[in-house]
């Protein structure tokens, strides 16, 4: 999957974002940690996602960008 992440230079260093899933976000000293922590940021997001529907009768549809 590819995400949309907005990256800001920061007086801590970066702070990244992934506005396609509210409230994902993550930082890091360089803008090569913070992106690799938006990675691990992302992952745990979707599996919270992933645990609030088990049991649910979920479907997943492919759209056409």
């Amino acid at each position: 999957m590819k995400y949309f992440v907005v990256l800001k230079k920061t007086e801590e260093g970066y702070s990244v974002s992934c506005p396609g899933l509210p409230g994902c976000w993550s930082q890091g000293d360089t803008e090569e940690e913070a992106l690799h922590n938006i990675q691990d940021a992302v992952r745990d997001y979707l599996a919270a996602v992933a645990d609030s529907v088990k049991g649910e009768d979920v479907r997943e549809i492919d759209i056409a960008v």
